[in-house]
């Protein structure tokens, strides 16, 4: 008989379920999707991630596919346009950050010659493994996502806060939050 594995979070919907077992956790070494979760973590300021999942089709197809090229490049027009896009969150204040950190972005790549070379530093190139049990046992900021802030703000990023880039380091793999009985939690040690 077929047991379901055991999760970090128990939920019926096959997105989050799809999102916990490939993605949340995984170390990340590509540009665009580091772009891609800095864009939907400013975008998830203030609201849930489970929605800003549910819309990731509708930003994926917006925001050019998350090319940090053709997004520091919009104008007042594409603004406009984003703020009448169906499936999106319609916050002027966050597509404007989304621009500005698509600027940010690229010159941390021409710096360090990819962001992935730029953000893994925080965590000294080695994903940092969590021992928590419970869920309520996980913190919302740490002293790394604190630094990566600090960082990151310094250098003109917006929507950028601790919380956020804990959130951040979470989903693309600097941190593996999965908790001690997940079976996710092994598989990525």
């Amino acid at each position: 008989m077929y047991k379901d594995p055991i999760r970090c979070w128990k939920n019926d919907n096959p997105l989050h379920e799809r999102y916990h077992d490939d993605e949340w956790g995984v170390p990340v070494h590509d540009d665009q999707k580091f772009f891609e979760f800095l864009v939907l973590g400013g975008f998830q300021a203030g609201l849930t991630w489970w929605l800003i999942l549910q819309r990731r089709e509708f930003f994926r197809k917006a925001f050019d596919n998350f090319l940090p090229q053709k997004v520091a490049l919009y104008s007042v027009e594409d603004i406009e346009r984003l703020m009448g896009t169906p499936g999106i969150i319609h916050n002027k204040m966050k597509i404007r950050a989304t621009i500005n950190n698509a600027c940010r972005f690229l010159e941390v790549q021409k710096e360090y010659g990819s962001f992935d070379s730029y953000i893994w530093t925080f965590v000294n190139g080695k994903t940092i493994c969590g021992s928590f049990s419970l869920w309520e046992e996980l913190p919302v900021e740490t002293e790394e996502s604190r630094q990566m802030s600090k960082a990151l703000r310094k250098r003109g990023f917006q929507f950028v806060g601790p919380t956020i880039c804990y959130a951040f380091m979470q989903a693309t793999g600097l941190v593996n939050d999965h908790l001690l009985h997940c079976f996710r939690c092994e598989q990525l040690k």
